[in-house]
């Protein structure tokens, strides 16, 4: 019987609600660990995932039959309701809605999982802003400014 054969890799970004600088340093490592478990009980596999303060990144791959949006969603929902229960955040947590995602090959790997790991580096000479149109710019997706992230200038 014929096998699925797929290499699927993302890279999914998304940003606290108002782009509140809320992820502290002395907990950002259980959020990571508790968003790679739910991708990995949703059977995909974290390859990496790091951020600042006021957004996130990860990378994944993931199967044909995950639906991209359902595990964003999961990951938003629960990651919400995981920091607002351990009171992580002295303020209600909440992630902003929507997310992009970038789609990469297996030869581009490496250099995707080395950016994601190297996020603090890498924003201390790009904001979130640039670097998100970058990557907008990047992959050719078409966008209206109003409906981008919300930002803080």
């Amino acid at each position: 019987m014929p096998g699925t054969f797929s290499q699927i890799y993302i890279q999914v970004v998304f940003a606290v609600k108002g782009r509140e600088s809320l992820i502290k340093p002395h907990w950002e490592e259980e959020l990571y660990k508790y968003i790679s478990g739910i991708v990995r009980n949703k059977g995909q596999k974290m390859l990496a995932i790091n951020g600042m303060p006021d957004h996130i990144h990860f990378v994944v791959g993931m199967k044909p039959s995950c639906c991209l949006s359902d595990l964003v969603r999961e990951i938003k929902k629960s990651s919400n309701e995981f920091i607002n229960e351990k009171k992580f955040s002295n303020h209600k947590f909440s992630w902003q809605e929507g997310y992009g995602a970038f789609s990469y090959s297996h030869s581009a790997l490496d250099n995707v999982i080395n950016y994601v790991v190297n996020q603090k580096e890498r924003h201390r000479k790009k904001t979130f802003r640039e670097e998100y149109l970058d990557f907008l710019k990047k992959f050719s997706v078409e966008f209206k400014d109003e409906y981008l992230f919300e930002w803080i200038e």
